[in-house]
């Protein structure tokens, strides 16, 4: 184990972001969140960087984001943090933040739509009981 971080295993990961042992096991085979390390005997050991990795995901899977999408955001949120990145990397990653932001606001206005048509067709169902 080389990280001088705090770190965690998988299950305490999975209780606190509220997501299953399998889940983020795929998520892991997907690539979305690799772990800092592992113990002696081979388990799994997560820093708050992968735990706000998972969060994230959380709040994009929902809203039909693909894994490639997330991968997408994954590496804009890195460039940012990387002050010798590539001239430019800065600002695209900026843009491509801001393009997530929008399709978060359309997705959202469109949960909005469908949550208010299943709020008047249960309306519509109590009122002919």
């Amino acid at each position: 184990m080389a990280t001088s971080e705090q770190t965690h295993q998988i299950g305490e990961v999975a209780d606190r972001v509220g997501l299953s042992l399998r889940t983020v096991r795929y998520y892991e085979e997907q690539g979305l969140v690799v772990p800092e390390a592992r113990t002696e005997g081979g388990f799994r050991l997560y820093t708050e960087r992968q735990i706000d990795r998972l969060f994230l995901v959380k709040k994009m899977k929902p809203l039909g984001f693909s894994l490639d999408e997330m991968r997408a955001m994954f590496d804009a949120r890195e460039a940012l943090e990387d002050p010798d990145g590539p001239p430019g990397s800065t600002e695209a990653a900026r843009e491509t933040i801001a393009t997530f932001a929008d399709q978060v606001d359309e997705r959202t206005a469109k949960m909005r739509h469908i949550l208010k048509q299943s709020e008047q067709f249960a309306r519509e169902l109590r009122d002919n009981e």
